[in-house]
Order: C-alpha cells, then sequence, then structure tokens
C-alpha cells in the first residue's frame, strides 16, 4: 500500500506546473511529493465536503422523504464553528507546547471530531430509513443523531482545513504562501472530484445498506489520510517552545483589531462574504433539482458534485496563471463573480426546455465562476495580512466564507420548502419554481458582489504586496 502511495506521490512530483498548478512552489527543503503528502487532509476535507452536500443531501430529502429545510439546517450547523475558525486560527499561531508544536495537535483534535460524526452517521440514516429492526424506532432519534453527527464532521472538517492550511504556509517562504496555499486547495478540488465519482459508481445500485458501507470506510480512510498528511510535517522545536513562553501574550480581541485595521480588510470579508452566499446557495438543491425537476438517478446527480469541483478546478488553475503573472486578484474575483450569473442563469432555463445538458453546463459554469472567485479572494487575503497573523487571516477568511456559505444552504432550503408548500394549494406552483426563485437570488448577491468589489482594490494595502522587498515594505509603511 505504502509503496504504491510512494510511486503515486512522485509521479504527481515530476507533473509540469502546466497541469499541476502551484507546483513551482516547492524546493529542496520542501519537495513537492511532501506538499502532496500534507495536501491528503484536504482530500479528508473533501470527500466529507462531497458525502455530507453532495450524496447524503440528496438521500434524506428525495429518498428517505426527510423536509430540505430540516436537511438545509443540518447541512448549516457546522455553521455554529464557522466564526470559531479565526480563533482556531490564532490558537494555532500562538500554541505553546513543551516540544515546540502549534499545529499538529488541532489537526488531530479535528481529525477525531471527523471520525465521530462519520461513525455516528450510519445508525441515524438505519432510523431515518426504517431499514431492518430500526424501523420501530421513533424518527427523532434518527433526526437528531443526524444532526450531530452533522454538526461533528463539520466541526472537524472546520478545525483541520484551517490548522492545515496554516502549517502548509509555515513550511515554505513568505513569498510563496499563497501559491501553498492554492495547491493545497487544487488537491481539495481532485479530492472532490475523485470521491465524487468513486462515491457514484458504488452507489449506481442504490440501498441503505450500501450507503452505510461507504460512509463507515469515509470514516477510516479520513484516520488514515490525515496520519499520513501529519506524519514528520512539523518539527519538534524546543528553542521555539521556549520562545513562545518568553513572548509577550496577546490576546485574541487584539489580533483581530490589529487585521482588521488593514485597509480594505473589512470590504473585502464584505466581497467574500457576498459571493460565497451567492455560490453556496445551490449546494443543497443541485442535486435535488437534478433528480426532480430532471429525473436524474443517485449516482448521476452525486457526479454532479465532481462536474462542479471540475469546474471549480478549472478556475483555479487560470487564477494562478493569471496572478503568477501579476494578476489582480481582486479583478478576477470580481470577473469569477459575474461569471456565475450566467451559469445559474442557464441552470433556471434547463427546467423550461433547455434540458440536460444545459443544466450540466450552468453547473460546470458556476463552479468555474467560484474557484475563480475563491482563490482569487484567498490571495488578496494572505497578501492584505500581517507577516505573523496568516493564521487568523485564513481563520477570518475561512469563518466569513463558512457563515454565509452555512446561511445561504440553510435559506435555501426554506425558501425551497415555503414555495413547494404554498404550490400544492390553489396556485399550483411548477415542481421546479421553487428552485429557480433560490437560483434567482443567487444571480441578485453575486451581483452585489460585483459592484461591492468595484473600488475595493484602491483600498488594499500596498505594504501587502509579496512582491516588495522587505526594504521597500519598510518604505511604504513608514510613508
Amino acid at each position: 500500500m505504502f509503496g504504491m502511495r510512494t510511486i503515486a506521490l512522485r509521479k504527481l512530483s515530476t507533473l509540469s506546473t502546466r497541469y499541476l498548478p502551484f507546483a513551482d512552489v516547492a524546493s529542496a527543503e520542501v519537495p513537492l511529493s511532501r506538499l502532496l503528502r500534507l495536501s491528503l487532509f484536504q482530500v479528508t476535507v473533501g470527500m466529507a465536503l462531497v458525502l455530507l452536500v453532495g450524496t447524503l443531501n440528496r438521500v434524506m430529502i428525495v429518498e428517505l422523504s426527510v423536509p430540505a429545510s430540516l436537511v438545509a439546517g443540518m447541512l448549516a450547523l457546522p455553521l455554529l464553528f464557522a466564526p470559531l475558525r479565526m480563533l482556531i486560527g490564532f490558537k494555532s499561531d500562538t500554541h505553546v507546547s513543551a516540544l515546540g508544536l502549534r499545529r499538529t495537535p488541532y489537526i488531530w483534535k479535528g481529525t477525531l471530531y471527523q471520525f465521530g460524526g462519520f461513525a455516528i452517521m450510519p445508525f441515524a440514516l438505519l432510523v431515518l430509513s426504517g431499514y431492518g429492526e430500526a424501523i420501530d424506532a421513533p424518527r427523532w432519534i434518527g433526526l437528531s443523531s443526524a444532526a450531530l453527527a452533522f454538526l461533528l464532521v463539520g466541526a472537524g472538517v472546520h478545525m483541520v482545513q484551517t490548522v492545515g492550511l496554516a502549517l502548509a504556509t509555515d513550511l515554505v517562504p513568505e513569498g510563496d504562501q499563497p501559491k501553498v496555499v492554492g495547491l493545497m486547495y487544487v488537491m481539495l478540488l481532485l479530492g472532490m472530484v475523485v470521491s465524487a465519482l468513486i462515491y457514484g459508481a458504488l452507489l449506481e445500485n442504490y440501498s441503505p445498506g450500501r450507503l452505510i458501507q461507504v460512509i463507515q470506510a469515509t470514516a477510516v480512510l479520513t484516520v488514515a489520510l490525515n496520519l499520513t498528511a501529519l506524519w514528520k510535517q512539523e518539527a519538534r522545536d524546543r528553542a521555539r517552545a521556549q520562545q513562545m513562553l518568553e513572548t509577550p501574550k496577546v490576546t485574541f480581541a487584539a489580533a483581530c483589531s490589529s487585521l482588521m485595521a488593514n485597509a480594505g480588510t473589512k470590504r473585502l470579508l464584505i466581497v467574500i462574504g457576498l459571493g460565497t452566499f451567492g455560490f453556496g446557495m445551490a449546494d443543497v438543491l443541485l442535486e435535488p433539482y437534478g433528480g426532480q425537476v430532471l429525473g436524474l438517478s443517485v449516482a448521476s446527480t452525486t457526479k454532479l458534485t465532481a462536474l462542479l469541483a471540475a469546474g471549480t478546478l478549472a478556475g483555479f488553475g487560470l487564477a494562478s496563471r493569471r496572478l503568477g503573472a501579476g494578476g489582480d486578484p481582486v479583478t478576477l474575483g470580481r470577473i469569477g463573480a459575474a461569471i456565475g450569473i450566467p451559469g445559474f442563469a442557464a441552470i433556471i432555463l434547463a427546467s423550461m426546455g433547455g434540458g440536460t445538458a444545459l443544466f450540466l453546463a450552468g453547473t460546470l459554469l458556476t463552479g468555474f465562476g467560484a474557484g475563480l472567485f475563491g482563490h482569487a479572494t484567498l490571495t488578496a487575503s494572505i497578501r492584505n495580512a500581517p507577516r505573523n497573523q496568516i493564521g487568523l487571516a485564513l481563520g477570518a477568511w475561512g469563518a466569513v466564507q463558512a457563515t454565509c456559505a452555512g446561511i445561504g444552504i440553510a435559506l435555501a432550503g426554506v425558501v425551497r420548502d415555503v414555495l413547494a408548500g404554498y404550490g400544492n394549494g390553489p396556485a399550483g406552483l411548477q415542481i421546479q419554481t421553487p428552485y429557480n426563485m433560490v437560483f434567482g437570488i443567487e444571480i441578485l448577491f453575486l451581483g452585489m458582489a460585483v459592484l461591492a468589489a468595484v473600488p475595493l482594490r484602491m483600498l488594499l494595502s500596498n505594504r501587502a504586496d509579496p512582491t516588495l522587498s522587505d526594504a521597500q515594505h519598510n518604505t511604504v509603511e513608514v510613508t
């Protein structure tokens, strides 16, 4: 097993940067094989996202007849932990241990949360489906257990991703930090694509028992991959531990105030929130939309996640090239939000005679726009952050993104259910109308993100430009 993994990593490490964006971040001290091994934590995050947002939400809504608003609420439960990403990032920046380890303890805790959620989930689904002896169990037990499982997995994903990205930036020089974070997100998308295809193949002949086997395998694989990713990544350094003990403590509130004092930071977070909300509402509805409106199977709708992730990967690749050539991240983010508008328009038109082909094209286009927008705003956040607050900056970006995505997911389910209930009355709305209303709201928010980003470029601090030398940075700051 380990021999095959080593061969695969070596093959990936020999790929040209033309085919693997951000691969030029590797160096003799930190080879690409080590970075790719570290990126396995992003693969487990991608697996969790595909399983929760992709497969389970469709199964619970369509096969198990759970109301979409309730499912959306479960998917939005990790929203409770999203604001804590800033605190998690700050804690990992300032964590003191006898061995000098800062990131590893938090990644391990997050892994245990993920495993615990996946361990509970099969029993919750057994109750919800009435499978076997679970037919006599009260339904509220299944719903509450499923909510707890979603909450634990979401908390683990937030912790592992935030601290894992901070660990990746620790391993490379400051100027390469946006590149290595970009590489981590490319691997996240690849993990989503591969896991979506595998889940789709395994669930081709759907049954509750088969779904439970898939979840159990995911739990075991999550622990194995995260342990492999962590192995010998963060060096033990007692001198660093002693230095951190002697360093004056900075409070979380003071660190946040310092970060927000940077010019343009607040508006950047507003743009991130609007765009993420615009792209995120569809996450809970794309697969049910494909199943109920276009008649696609469980396996086919699961593969939609792979198509969406492939589009996002293409967006990341283009953003990598443009930013590497000196492109402006704010401009790219604005373009990405704008691309999502015709994408959602195509999805709406698919239910008006456009058919499955137009639906797939719209899904791919929205993924492409989300990739451009996500990488551009991520790069802008890192470039605008103080050098000693990368973890906090990543936490702020992740907190806003996850919070707005969670709110979008929850509201999408509520809007769909309310309109669907209204459609059962005298008005008799068509089955696609509730979905199309949500997609229309997404178009509105993406338009707002485009407008909010217009003055952002002038507001961002010049000292955040990674191409400036230290002397130039000092000159800018003094000026």
